[in-house]
């Protein structure tokens, strides 16, 4: 920095030759603020413009930052100079300079939180905000894990619980819009307030209805709720912290998000499994473990309201308003917080800034227009394919193990059975042409079991519940069927001759997930976001050092390489190394995007920024987990093919964008 800049810009800490306090001038009529102790017995009376207004009395530094001037104050300065004569001010001239000035108050603002230092305030602050991401984390992951549990409930059909998988991507690309805009408007520490308890309202209210419409509605709203939070999440906490390192901690933060991902797989192994955890009200009400374990994820959300309330909210947020004494008494007590617990002396400071005017159309305003553009290409590059392929390699796991499962029925033609009483597991069978004459099933399971052409004569089904089982073209004659489930859609182009249904299995008749493969999906959720670690802790430890641009483009490079190692995933465990590889490489290049994206605006368009960018990813998402999904089982290539050349264009595209590493936040 020149000795002339150093000169302007006075919101530091300069030490008083008489006392311990320091006196940092600031605010818009060149007052300055001094300590309690010595305002007390200045002999002028000299006042806080902070607290009190100005005295005309006080002396104005030679140089002193007087503030951004006003859009009315400028058409003032016009008229007057009008009057006397002289001509009006260029436009583009009264922009430079308004950007200068903008300049300066936020190198006033980095001085200061580098006084402030990072410390206990910085630490507590990123335990709230921490858990605010984790119940973001959590909210991708709890469709996924109560679909095999819920579906019996509800008697979902594939295509409820596609919409189902869906809804949470468009709550949270809603929210993220509303919520990131609104956060410029209202201010941090409330939008996100609002924001997360609306999410927890509705996800308690989802544990607890019954049908699929209000569940869908309270997924919706509760994703709705929660779409706020990244946005306002990094950029509340980046107000905080100092040039230096601000990197490395926005990556630290990044962690919570994985976090969420364990503490879902954690509770969906712990708690939905144990179907004892339930209690029934006759047939209209059921609350089952699942519903418990939905409970249970609104925890972290409940958990970041009430440590919030303990927090203020962003001073840089209240100085660009307008609302100086609020913003100078919240650095106070960051830096006091901090000094404190680090036996240092307090000191007092004050700094002030003009108020701003926030509408969504700004960050497409000609100075930001190219950095919005390039920065809506790289999100939704790199959210198209991230999605898209972290929904496709659960699927294509699905996928190999139906086939696998399949590769080991057993195939039977022509048997005679008599006088048999079946009471065990059938399962993964066929049976073509059979003849079954006076047997019993009683009291069974039914899984995957298909006959064809067969005769059943004088048989009884007792107690059966089936799952993917069918008769087709068979002939049932002098057959008793009590209790099952074995009607409509299971009994297929067959004949009845003599034959009865009583006491019939009400509820749903759809076929469902097994139990062993509901743990597969925690299991390999598990593993997924575990793998993320060692890239949390490489981007943290480098973002600083490297810059964002290498780690975004490096790690999209990395992850666009490694999409062409799926063409060999070819097993289960295959799949699961895969997974876990693209995943913890990408990790760094979305830490990067977050801390480039808080960079890149200035404070009175960050979050409007971020939310837009956000919405723009969760839209991306969606177009691409439906994409994907609709090649399972067809082919790899395609997948392959779209995901690396997302990757390739978003490496690309993020190298064009500017550096931001070392700078002031604006």
């Amino acid at each position: 920095m020149t000795d002339e800049y150093s000169k302007r810009s006075y919101a530091r800490f300069e030490e008083n030759d008489d006392d311990d306090y320091p006196v940092v001038p600031g605010g818009q009529d060149g007052g300055y603020y001094r300590g309690d102790s010595q305002a007390a017995n200045d002999e002028e009376g000299g006042h806080s413009d902070s607290t009190e207004g100005h005295d005309e009395d006080d002396e104005i530094y030679e140089g002193e930052y007087q503030g951004i001037p006003r859009a009315d104050s400028s058409k003032a300065a016009d008229g007057l100079a009008g009057g006397d004569g002289q001509q009006f001010r260029d436009m583009a001239q009264f922009e430079g300079e308004r950007r200068k000035d903008q300049e300066e108050l936020a190198q006033q603002y980095e001085t200061i939180l580098q006084e402030c230092g990072h410390g206990k305030f910085q630490w507590t602050l990123y335990f709230v905000l921490g858990l605010a991401l984790m119940a973001d984390g959590v909210e991708i992951f709890v469709v996924g894990f109560v679909l095999p549990s819920a579906e019996k409930d509800m008697c979902l059909s594939e295509e409820s619980k596609g919409m189902l998988g869906l809804i949470v991507y468009l709550g949270m690309m809603v929210g993220a819009f509303v919520w990131g805009g609104l956060a410029d408007r209202i201010g941090r520490r409330q939008s996100l307030l609002i924001c997360l308890s609306i999410n927890s309202v509705f996800s308690f209210f989802s544990s607890f209805v019954q049908g699929y419409s209000t569940f869908l509605l309270c997924r919706l709203l509760s994703g709705v709720g929660i779409g706020g939070s990244i946005p306002i999440v990094f950029s509340y906490y980046s107000e905080f912290l100092a040039q230096e390192k601000r990197g490395e901690h926005l990556s630290w933060l990044c962690m919570f998000w994985m976090i969420g991902g364990i503490y879902a797989s954690a509770m969906a192994w712990a708690i939905i499994p144990h179907y004892g955890w339930s209690f029934q009200m006759g047939s209209a009400y059921q609350f089952h473990s699942w519903r418990v374990f939905v409970l249970v994820c609104a925890f972290p959300s409940v958990a970041a309201i009430a440590s919030l309330t303990t927090m203020p909210e962003s001073p840089r947020f209240f100085l660009e308003n307008g609302k100086h004494d609020e913003g100078w008494m919240i650095l106070k007590q960051v830096h006091d917080t901090n000094m404190r617990a680090k036996g240092h002396p307090e000191k007092v400071f004050s700094v002030s800034m003009s108020e701003t005017n926030i509408n969504f159309l700004a960050i497409f305003n000609p100075e930001y227009r190219r950095t919005t553009f390039m920065m809506m290409a790289v999100w939704f590059t790199m959210s198209f394919s991230y999605y898209g392929l972290t929904v496709w390699f659960p699927d294509m796991i699905k996928y190999i193990q139906k086939q696998e499962y399949a590769s080991r029925t057993k195939f039977f033609t022509k048997e005679r059975v008599e006088h048999v009483t079946f009471n065990f597991t059938l399962e993964n069978q066929v049976h073509r042409q059979g003849q079954y004459f006076n047997d019993k099933f009683i009291n069974l399971k039914m899984k995957s079991m298909v006959f064809e052409d067969s005769v059943f004569e004088e048989c009884y089904f007792e107690d059966i519940t089936s799952s993917r089982s069918f008769f087709r073209n068979c002939t049932f004659i002098a057959t008793l069927f009590y209790n099952t489930d074995l009607f409509q859609n299971r009994i297929i182009n067959s004949k009845l001759v003599n034959s009865t249904f009583l006491h019939n299995k009400e509820g749903c008749l759809l076929d469902f997930t097994d139990d062993n493969n509901a743990y597969m999906i925690y299991f390999v959720s598990f593993l997924g976001t575990l793998a993320v670690l060692p890239g949390n802790i490489v981007s943290a430890l480098l973002m600083d050092k490297i810059g964002r641009l290498r780690m975004l483009a490096g790690s999209s490079v990395i992850s666009c390489v490694s999409c062409f190692f799926l063409s060999f995933g070819s097993t289960e465990s295959g799949m699961i190394a895969l997974l876990c590889l693209f995943g913890g490489i990408s990790i760094a290049s979305w830490n990067a995007l977050d801390v480039l994206t808080v960079e890149l605006y200035p404070s009175d368009k960050r979050t409007t920024a971020f939310g837009f960018l956000n919405a723009l990813c969760k839209l991306a998402a969606v177009l691409g987990i439906s994409i994907f999904q609709s090649f399972v089982g067809i082919t790899k290539a395609v997948p392959i093919l779209f995901a690396a050349g997302a990757l390739a264009a978003g490496s690309f595209l993020a190298l064009k964008l500017p550096e931001t590493r070392g700078q002031v936040l604006q």
